[in-house]
């Protein structure tokens, strides 16, 4: 059982089922589509699988979440309550970008960073074959990881075997902030914090891969100044 406020107001009432440490990031997941038990894991790959299992019950059991087991095995889909939460989660995600753009060292995750580019990918601006996206980071322990396109879209930290058509080499933290929208590709390339190996014509058509998370799609009104 989390927190009790001991309050009528319906803020206190809905963060006593989510201010619970990890429980808005779980549903983040959810409204996202990922519904597998191992996919959220991924998603939230600091988290010790009893607490998510744990976290799932709670929001099964209030009703925000639905479990449902099928051939390939269980599914969490949000229910009418838990999909009316991601407009929350939208906005909770631009006022972050907006107002705590400041990234610690600690928040530099290549497996999530990848695992959410991954869902990003815009299958319509592929090339219509299998393809494979190597990243080389300079910044962060493991190094090397793959984004391979085909009939399915899948991340890799070990080789695919696969002939790689484009490699993204350089800084973590500056593709962190390409994908969150803090910067974009024409900058980080210039700069020489990023860069594309590749033909020419993968060099330039490789940014169009990779939409924005939906987090940074929703408009931010700009900050006056003073």
């Amino acid at each position: 059982m989390g927190a009790t406020y001991h309050q009528f107001c319906p803020v206190a009432k809905a963060m006593e089922l989510l201010d619970e440490r990890w429980t808005l990031l779980v549903m983040r997941e959810l409204v996202l589509g990922t519904e597998r038990f191992n996919d959220l894991r991924r998603g939230v790959p600091r988290m010790s699988p009893s607490l998510l299992s744990h976290r799932l019950q709670r929001l099964v059991r209030a009703g925000v979440v639905e479990r449902i087991e099928d051939e390939d095995g269980v599914r969490y889909v949000p229910t009418e309550a838990g999909r009316e939460l991601r407009p929350v989660i939208e906005a909770l995600g631009a006022w972050g970008t907006r107002w705590i753009p400041e990234l610690g060292d600690d928040d530099l995750d290549p497996h999530l960073l990848l695992w959410d580019m991954h869902r990003n990918v815009a299958l319509d601006a592929t090339p219509n074959r299998r393809t494979v996206v190597a990243f080389r980071f300079d910044d962060v322990e493991v190094r090397h990881w793959w984004i391979v396109i085909d009939d399915d879209v899948d991340v890799c930290d070990e080789d695919p075997g696969y002939p790689v058509t484009a490699t993204v080499s350089g800084q973590l933290r500056e593709l962190i902030r390409v994908h969150r929208g803090d910067s974009d590709w024409r900058s980080a390339l210039r700069s020489g914090a990023l860069r594309i190996e590749g033909t020419e014509r993968v060099r330039r058509d490789l940014p169009h891969w990779f939409r924005p998370p939906q987090f940074a799609q929703v408009p931010r009104p700009e900050i006056a100044s003073a």
